[in-house]
């Protein structure tokens, strides 16, 4: 009986501890599953104002989410807040074309793609249809916006477009509908903006101005904004004065006045040693210093000889007065 008991508890210990195995794989399961979901793809939509109308943009992403779309109908793009978190983080993107298209004389022109401001990361076209047109682009981590440039937002695209490219009637058709769409200035301009707004943008963005190379070939900068070439030359050369401009450091004029036998050094009038001893400096020549005391030595030899003259001349006088006198005294003691 005891046997017995004994055989029944072990077989129910043993199935508790194969449910306490399945809770443990189960457990595992779900945070295996929790791990790889984190990487997966999610479809997500999110929508835009384009001057009050609002469109719906179906996007995924992978190691990456997207906070926000505002749409710049200035420069025609689309501007999204992201938060890159893996490098590289994807987005693929999806434009329906009534809603935003990059087309350049009727026909599929490539997007632009900037992320924060400069950097153009890696892209590709991955599905082209008459309807929409998908983006796959790699954003290394830390990217907080991404703007793409197209052409064109809430155009109506013709059924017969895709489907009719070899055509040559089609041509000379959109030959005469070309002319009219060259409007002035041309469709990205706000007239109540300044031109210089376009301009700074123009001549500090390389990739938007390649934009507008490509999308509007047709037509001068200067046509588009509906100014005169000297004008925009005229905007360009004051953009880049203001960019360019440093402020003028002036210098403070050194004085070269200092007195004869110095020089200036370090702002300060030192003594002169660039001759040796004995010399000075005069009209950048080393001069023996004696050659500038000469006619004081000459003088002062004047003056010895004039008083030997006058002593000498002495001497003379009071020896002739001596012999005077004494042939007087003899000639007195001769006559007693």
């Amino acid at each position: 009986m005891n046997n017995q008991s004994l055989s029944q508890f072990q077989s129910e210990r043993l199935k508790r501890l194969a449910n306490g195995n399945s809770l443990l794989k189960i457990s595992l399961g779900l945070i295996l599953f929790t791990i790889i979901s984190s990487a997966f793809v999610y479809a997500e939509t999110m929508s835009v104002d384009v001057e009050g109308t609002s469109y719906d943009v179906e996007y995924t992403v992978t190691g990456m989410s997207v906070s926000g779309i505002e749409a710049d109908v200035d420069f025609i793009s689309l501007i999204l807040t992201v938060d890159v978190t893996v490098s590289p983080g994807i987005l693929e993107i999806t434009f329906d074309r009534s809603f935003y298209d990059s087309v350049f004389e009727g026909q599929d022109d490539d997007f632009i793609v900037i992320a924060d401001g400069g950097l153009e990361p890696n892209f590709s076209e991955t599905e082209t249809t008459s309807e929409s047109r998908t983006l796959r682009i790699e954003l290394p981590s830390g990217t907080q916006d991404v703007e793409i440039i197209g052409s064109v937002f809430g155009q109506s695209v013709p059924e017969e477009t895709p489907s009719e490219p070899e055509e040559t009637p089609s041509e000379p058709e959109e030959t005469p509908s070309e002319t009219p769409e060259k409007q002035i200035p041309a469709a990205f301009v706000d007239s109540s903006k300044d031109p210089k707004f376009y301009v700074e943008r123009y001549v500090s963005e390389p990739s938007y101005k390649k934009w507008f190379e490509d999308n509007y070939s047709d037509y001068t900068f200067h046509e588009a904004l509906d100014i005169s070439k000297s004008e925009l030359d005229k905007l360009i050369a004051e953009i880049k004065k203001e960019q360019s401009k440093e402020p003028v450091v002036e210098t403070p004029k050194e004085t070269t006045e200092c007195g004869e036998g110095t020089v200036l050094k370090d702002g300060v009038c030192v003594l002169d040693e660039r001759c040796g001893p004995g010399t000075v400096l005069k009209d950048d020549v080393c001069v023996v210093e004696s050659q500038t005391s000469a006619p004081k030595e000459i003088s002062f030899k004047g003056l010895s000889r004039e008083l030997g003259y006058s002593f000498i001349a002495a001497f003379v006088i009071t020896g002739a007065v001596a012999i005077i006198l004494a042939l007087m005294s003899k000639a007195s003691k001769s006559s007693n």
